[in-house]
């Protein structure tokens, strides 16, 4: 069997090096794709790493299924579809090979010299370098055209991030199949611009040289360091930790050297970097459950040193232009597993934000202030955090909701941003449909965020957040152009109201867990439309049971239903690019979704088992009242409502429960 995107087959794939990575690359693949029996062959020269490499990946399956991630039949698929060997034969028809070899330019080179006689003409050749330009490992190639870099992240196996670095000799062809690749993968691809150490690792060894500095210059022991850190940055570890965990001392002291020729004269590898790397000891940390004190000065002194240098180092990368503004906030909350740097400075206010940097750079010989910095402060704006993004393709713009660390959940600045690209779409005559899908393949929207839920206080606030999203919704909902949602995964809450706007819906076929408004579940009721457009589409017969129970549907359900226009397979967004244009086109007719008041019929019994008595009788009002109403008129009425929800005790109850079970147990609603 094979695994086919975009038209392109991958039949085997091959992973170069079984020792500190190799392995885990190889779980990723083999847990992604064994179920198309494509065989995973990792490739090394020494006996000793392929049997290490060997045990390692058995022993982190075993792991998966002693906790529940695998059942013993997929781990037993899983490993048989990996084989480890020291015969380069092995690689010959591999469509993909990633080297994950020792970060040696002439050994890298080596490799792929050797592989290029190998394998077929078109094999994608990908560095998992962390450093190394692609130009200077592929520079012997003749042909360049298939040959990246694709950074992966400590572990490699479960870490979402992965950097794609293409050089100017890379072709888009290659480059875009291995982002999809990926993210049908479940991994978060970012493309970067090629130069030294790319765009996170930059930030990851800066953030250790501005710990390893404050125990260098006597502010606080390395303890303290990383408890600081992990409280101020969000870190699910510190510093120190990172090393002891990754091996990572080597690499950083190298990283850190070259940096400082190529990147800022500020990076170099401090004294007790290069002290320890002798002593081959390992970094004095927190362990588990211990209890670090230190006092106010010592917080305070580290915590500005730790924003300053972050601050810095971020706006540095961004100052350079490699990679999307989006792509880093992503990058770092992933890959590094902390805050999301821009979001921090809009918290912590940029001109504060520059003053921390300017600060840090006082105190630190050849720290450099990013230009792109003190400009945000002179205009004294917030970071706008692209969460959309828009591309344009055969006269549809295709508009991608891209915040995967939380399903694509939307806020009211996702919603900002779709108001301002509809608006823009609006006015420009070459854009004749548009497409809304979302990241990765999960979800399409998994709802509204819960956080910006709970944060509402009173009914007049709850009220006005449901009219700024009902206003979008509105728009495109009345943009005089098809708007298609191609749903690429689940589509729950807002993210089904925001498909219920759209023209037409298109879904992945097979998708057990499509549709569901489960707001009942969290003692409130739909706020975006969810009460109005989904009785007037589907029937209020069947939306009655699926609105009150908050129960889910299926793909080929919704289609059964008219939920859904068109079932697909494989990639959903050319096919509902196509399908808009058929639209354009009068070769498929939509029926337009009743807009004056509507008949509701006999309705059925429901048993709402233990969900709450009161929000139950709001949403009931809901749909009911809002059904001899005007569609319009109906979302204002569901508006309001949804306000009266914050004044229920059951609200509170439902999003105190999500908050801190995520549903695993049932909220307890006492009925007020």
């Amino acid at each position: 069997m094979s695994f086919e995107l975009f038209g392109r087959k991958i039949n085997k794939i091959g992973v170069i090096g079984s020792g500190q990575i190799g392995p885990d690359i190889a779980l990723h693949f083999t847990k992604s794709l064994c179920q198309y029996k494509v065989p995973i062959i990792v490739k090394d020269v020494v006996e000793k790493a392929i049997a290490a490499g060997k045990d390692k990946l058995e022993k982190k399956i075993n792991k998966g299924v002693q906790q529940g991630a695998f059942k013993p039949d997929e781990a037993k698929a899983m490993l048989e579809n990996v084989e480890f060997t020291l015969d380069k034969n092995r690689l010959k028809d591999c469509d993909l090979i990633v080297e994950a070899a020792t970060e040696r330019v002439e050994i890298k080179r080596a490799i792929f010299a050797e592989l290029e006689s190998l394998c077929p003409n078109n094999a994608i050749f990908a560095s998992n370098s962390s450093h190394l330009e692609p130009e200077v490992i592929f520079a012997n190639m003749k042909n360049k055209s298939n040959c990246l870099c694709a950074h992966y992240f400590f572990p490699a196996e479960r870490n979402r991030m992965i950097e794609i670095i293409p050089s100017e000799m890379t072709s888009q062809t290659a480059v875009d199949f291995l982002m999809n690749l990926y993210e049908s993968m479940g991994k978060f691809p970012i493309k970067v611009r090629s130069r030294y150490g790319y765009a996170i690792d930059p930030i990851f060894e800066g953030l250790f040289l501005a710990a390893a500095l404050c125990v260098q210059e006597g502010i606080a022991t390395s303890k303290q360091v990383d408890s600081i850190a992990c409280k101020v940055l969000g870190l699910g570890v510190g510093p120190f930790t990172a090393m002891n965990l990754t091996g990572g001392n080597p690499i950083t002291q190298e990283g850190l050297n070259l940096l400082n020729t190529k990147v800022m004269r500020w990076f170099k590898s401090p004294t007790i970097l290069d002290d320890r790397i002798l002593s081959g000891k390992p970094w004095d940390v927190p362990q588990k459950g211990e209890e670090i004190t230190y006092s106010n000065e010592i917080f305070k002194t580290v915590s500005e040193n730790f924003l300053g240098a972050y601050f810095g180092l971020v706006t540095e990368v961004l100052n350079s232009g490699i990679v999307y503004p989006g792509d880093l906030e992503m990058g770092c909350e992933a890959a590094l597993v902390m805050k999301p740097p821009l979001k921090l400075m809009n918290e912590t206010g940029i001109k504060r934000s520059l003053q921390l940097v300017e600060n840090y750079a006082d105190r630190h010989d050849e720290f450099v202030v990013p230009g792109i910095l003190r400009k945000q402060a002179e205009r004294n704006e917030q970071w706008e955090i692209p969460y959309v993004r828009r591309e344009d393709r055969e006269n549809v713009s295709i508009l991608t909701i891209k915040r995967p660390a939380v399903l694509n959940a939307l806020n009211k600045d996702v919603i900002s941003q779709l108001h301002k690209h509809i608006l823009n779409i609006k006015d420009e005559s070459s854009i004749k449909a548009v497409v809304i899908t979302g990241y990765g393949t999960k979800a399409f929207v998994s709802g509204a965020e819960i956080g910006m839920l709970a944060s509402i206080k009173t009914s007049e606030e709850a009220e006005r957040t449901c009219e700024h999203f009902q206003n979008a919704l509105i728009l495109i909902e009345n943009l005089g152009k098809p708007v298609i949602c191609a749903l690429n995964g689940l589509a729950f809450g807002g993210g089904s109201e925001l498909s219920l706007a759209c023209s037409a819906r298109v879904a992945r076929n097979g998708i057990r867990t499509l549709f569901a408004q489960p707001e009942p579940k969290l003692g409130i009721i739909p706020g975006a439309g969810g009460t109005q457009r989904l009785p007037r589409i589907i029937g209020f017969e069947r939306a009655w049971t699926m609105l009150r129970t908050g129960n889910p549907i299926s793909s080929v359900q919704a289609k059964e239903w008219g939920l859904v226009d068109h079932l697909v397979e494989g990639d959903i967004v050319s096919a509902s690019v196509k399908f808009a244009l058929d639209i354009v086109k009068k070769k498929v007719m939509l029926k337009p979704i009743p807009r004056g008041p509507v008949s509701v019929g006999m309705l059925p019994n429901v048993d709402i088992g233990g969900l709450s008595g009161k929000i139950d009788s709001i949403l009931q009002r809901a749909i009911l009242e809002g059904a001899r109403l005007p569609l319009e008129d109906g979302l204002k009425l569901e508006a309001k409502l949804f306000g009266e929800c914050v004044d229920t005790k059951d609200y509170h109850i439902g999003l105190t429960n999500f908050l801190e079970t995520n549903l695993k147990q049932p909220a307890k609603f006492v009925h007020e």
